[in-house]
């Protein structure tokens, strides 16, 4: 009979704190192996497999490509690859597109573990900024496994609690101390006959795996162009949750599409600034050029067009520095940080 074995565990921005307390928590016998995500900053190594093996009962290890996964151990992600479970359990890095602007994404890894583990994976979302998780916590209840949150009110960082409830709110949710306890009462326990993975998932998964698929195009096309590579997108709905996908393979949850699309629209301000400015010292330097010829006609017409265009160069300006200064008056929610951050 199959069993609970399968932990997939995410977050991001404060989700340090959460983890070392789970993992201080957890029996040296748990009949799981349990695999983290966390948004890390690409780099050549992470220190953070070293860091929670301090405060862990398990042994903690950074994860490695094609290696199966034991139950009683901790597996953690490298920077700049996607952590992912495949047939029989064995672990996979991918260079595969980036998901929620991040890679590794938490996202990525449960959907993997949904499709090739089903009723046997427990998620468990932590603190973070955005959404990235709920989508795949959505998709590993679909599949038959259980889902575990981090309570948003104790969270450093909500937001990834509060969409992973408000995709999946059959979800228990506990503050970190109590997680442990969850996951122990949890794991190991029987879990149902796998059933079939719906198309959607199997595109996601081979896409993010091997760049290819034989599995047809995800859901419905949608009037939207992906921020990474200007592709095409799809809406695809899980539950509750929905995300985009292009037709390479980036995803996006909803507000990590409008953070990405803030920072087009800002870059694109600011390439308008400097088109500007550009333009004022070419017609200055005209204007300049008129005086000195006594072309009295031509030096008023460029030095007021100058003059126009330094005015609609501050306004510009103004509005970008405005929207940087204060996050509200965009509407845009406070980017994620790294947890490299330690709490």
């Amino acid at each position: 009979m199959a069993r609970r074995d399968l932990i997939v565990v995410g977050g991001s921005a404060g989700a340090h704190a959460a983890l070392r307390s789970i993992l201080a928590r957890l029996p040296v016998d748990l009949p799981a192996a349990v695999l983290v995500v966390t948004h890390l900053a690409p780099g050549p190594r992470s220190a953070l497999a070293d860091m929670l093996a301090t405060s862990s009962a398990l042994p903690v290890v950074t994860a490695v490509d094609g290696e199966r996964v034991r139950p009683g151990r901790v597996y953690v992600a490298i920077p700049d690859r996607h952590l992912l479970i495949g047939a029989g359990d064995v672990m996979r890095f991918s260079a595969g597109p980036r998901e929620n602007r991040v890679r590794p994404a938490v996202d990525t890894l449960f959907r993997a573990a949904a499709r090739w583990a089903g009723p046997r994976v427990i998620g468990v979302v932590l603190s973070g900024s955005l959404d990235d998780g709920a989508a795949g916590l959505a998709a590993v209840v679909e599949q038959g496994g259980a889902a575990l949150i981090q309570d948003p009110r104790e969270a450093r960082f909500p937001g990834m609690p509060a969409a992973a409830l408000a995709a999946v709110p059959s979800a228990a949710v506990a503050p970190a101390t109590d997680l442990a306890r969850l996951i122990t009462q949890c794991a190991g326990q029987p879990a149902a006959e796998a059933g079939e993975a719906d198309e959607a998932l199997i595109w996601e998964t081979d896409m993010i795996a091997d760049g290819r698929t034989d599995a047809g195009q995800p859901q419905e096309p949608i009037a939207l162009g992906c921020p990474e590579c200007r592709g095409g997108m799809y809406e695809v709905r899980t539950g509750r949750a929905v995300h985009y996908v292009c037709h390479v393979g980036h995803s996006w949850s909803p507000e990590s599409f409008v953070a990405a699309s803030d920072d087009g629209i800002e870059e694109a301000l600011w390439t308008a600034v400097s088109a500007m400015q550009e333009k004022i010292t070419v017609l200055r330097g005209l204007a300049a050029h008129a005086e000195r010829t006594g072309d009295h006609d031509r030096h008023r017409i460029y030095r007021s067009e100058a003059e126009r265009v330094h005015r609609d160069s501050e306004l510009v300006r103004r509005r970008v520095l405005g929207a940087g200064r204060h996050g509200q008056e965009t509407g845009r929610a406070p980017a994620d940080r790294s947890v490299l951050d330690p709490d």
